[in-house]
């Protein structure tokens, strides 16, 4: 059949390429199936059979062996005959593969992309003539009126064409990417019913790699990582000014450590907060929850009479064993941020505030109880030996980051293989749907709250270690505007019910060692709160757009 494009393919022209394959393929699967009927289909059969009879309340306990026993008598002879024709079968779908690699593109495929290239470019010349087209028109019928309101009505009705050109030039070019998707696809359907749905790790990858094409969208993949290209691409120029004006380089393994052990602590604080975020919330209180865990570590692990008192009081912990300070201070640092993120969970999930409300009132009170108690004067020091024993470096490798690295697998459980998980989620994208299926908000709230308490605690402490004490009331002002970013940075969304863990692990890093390299390149601290804010903004700004696209 003659067309404008000789390349261009019919639908029956495409049917009779396909036919030969099909029919090959189709004649070795009727023997496959023949031989499987009384082998793997009746072991598939009978093993589901069973199944059902055991959860079947209407057979009786003695009926049910007598079923089951019989099943199994069968279920021995089917399998003898899987095994019996186990050699035949894998040859035959071995015949069938080596048929589909050797014709299948050659024959079929092949010609259905060029096919598809021509018919796009066809419908491309198409449609730009028909722009031409009705640019034409609109500019005639311009030139012949002379009334504003029928410019304008013209104007108008222009525009509605031209949208309307776009939709029927947009759905042709779908068409024809969905006819060669669907003739991709068609191989593997053959494949799986060859194999019962197994398929190699090569098969795996390419189908993976033709679904990420075929969903590909240019402006979706700039709205979920825009904000990261951007900040890879500020990392890169840090890394190309940094010899130049400090004559040093950023991506040296030494760095790289300095990063990640900076970037430990953090982590805890970030997986915290995520889980607020998750939940449609936030927390104001992460820097305090810092400042009030440090001075309460660096008081418990100080080595001999503290050099500040604590509401007038001066404590002496050295008559306690190294190691029963190291897990005190622990224990009372995740009790005590508990104890105000539980505190400001329940004023969220009984009353409805806000957390960035209840947050806030929590960061005030903390900052200023601790600032009363300790005079605004530092703990010091703790014993030089409990870095060396909780954190020790093998060669260069500072152990903190295998802490962060259990945090992370924890919290990755908790959130994708909990019930208390998928809650979270449930809560987050809609708490009212969440209570009418079930679902205690309040229990959720409360208990996220809590695990954010103890993140802090910990994390926190391990900070207190990492810097061997320096407890101080002011410590840690700004971590939470870190831990927030790292947050969104990493797709944590504010409109809840939105994030995973490794977007969070990701936000941490990018956070980190865009700090680590400002301050590398003598970046005033106070400049770099410039930088966390217009990241901030940014992220929350995409989000925003996903969001009102979405709806």
């Amino acid at each position: 059949m003659e067309t404008k494009n000789s390349v261009i393919l019919s639908a029956a022209e495409e049917q009779q390429l396909l036919a030969p394959i099909n029919e090959t393929i189709g004649g070795l699967q009727k023997k496959i199936n023949a031989l499987r009927l009384e082998g793997t289909d009746k072991v598939v059969s009978l093993t589901n059979h069973m199944a059902i009879v055991k959860e079947n309340a209407n057979y009786t306990k003695e009926e049910k062996a007598a079923i089951i026993a019989e099943d199994k008598a069968a279920l021995t002879e089917a399998k003898a005959v899987e095994e019996k024709n186990r050699a035949e079968i894998k040859a035959l779908i071995g015949s069938a593969v080596g048929y589909l690699d050797e014709h299948y593109d050659k024959e079929y495929y092949s010609k259905i992309v060029a096919s598809c290239a021509a018919q796009k470019n066809e419908e491309s010349a198409r449609y730009d003539a028909e722009l031409q087209e009705l640019k034409r028109q609109h500019e005639s019928e311009l030139a012949r009126l002379k009334d504003k309101g029928e410019i304008k009505d013209e104007k108008y009705v222009y525009k509605n064409r031209l949208f309307d050109a776009k939709l029927k030039h947009d759905a042709t070019l779908q068409e024809i990417k969905d006819r060669q998707h669907e003739a991709f696809a068609h191989r593997y359907h053959l494949i799986d019913l060859l194999r019962l749905s197994r398929f190699t790790f090569a098969e795996k990858q390419k189908q993976k790699w033709e679904a990420y094409k075929y969903t590909f969208n240019v402006k979706q993949f700039f709205l979920t990582n825009g904000l990261y290209i951007a900040i890879v691409c500020v990392f890169i120029l840090l890394c190309i000014l940094a010899p130049v004006v400090k004559h040093t380089q950023l991506l040296t393994m030494n760095n790289i450590l300095n990063i990640l052990q900076a970037a430990s602590p953090r982590m805890f604080l970030a997986l915290g907060v995520g889980g607020l975020i998750l939940l449609g919330g936030t927390d104001l209180s992460v820097g305090r929850m810092v400042g009030t865990s440090m001075v309460l570590a660096t008081m418990i692990m100080h080595k001999g009479i503290n050099t500040g008192a604590l509401f007038g009081h001066i404590y002496d912990f050295s008559n306690l064993p190294v190691g029963v300070r190291v897990v005190l201070a622990l224990v009372v640092c995740c009790c005590v941020t508990t104890a105000f993120t539980t505190f400001a969970g329940f004023f969220t999930a009984r009353f409805k505030i806000h957390p960035f409300i209840s947050t806030m009132a929590n960061m005030l009170i903390m900052f200023g109880l601790m600032t009363f108690a300790t005079k605004g004067v530092s703990f010091g020091a703790i014993e030089m030996t409990i870095p060396r024993m909780i954190i020790p470096k093998i060669g260069k490798f500072p152990t903190i980051i295998l802490w962060a690295v259990a945090a992370i697998a924890i919290m990755y459980f908790v959130w994708n293989k909990t019930t208390l998980g998928k809650n979270m989620y449930a809560v987050g994208g809609n708490a009212e749907a969440a209570a009418v299926s079930g679902i205690s908000v309040f229990k959720v709230t409360i208990t996220a709250f809590a695990i954010a308490g103890i993140l802090y605690g910990f994390g926190a402490w391990l900070e207190c270690i990492r810097m061997v004490g320096s407890g101080s009331a002011s410590y840690g002002q700004g971590w939470e505007t870190d831990a927030i970013a790292a947050c969104v940075v990493g797709g944590i969304s504010f409109n809840g019910g939105i994030g995973k863990i490794q977007g969070i692990v990701v936000g941490v890093l990018i956070f980190t060692a865009l700090t680590y390299s400002l301050t590398i390149l003598g970046v005033d601290t106070n400049l770099q709160f410039v930088f966390s804010g217009i990241i901030i903004l940014a992220a929350v700004t995409i989000d925003c757009l996903k969001y009102v696209q979405k709806k």
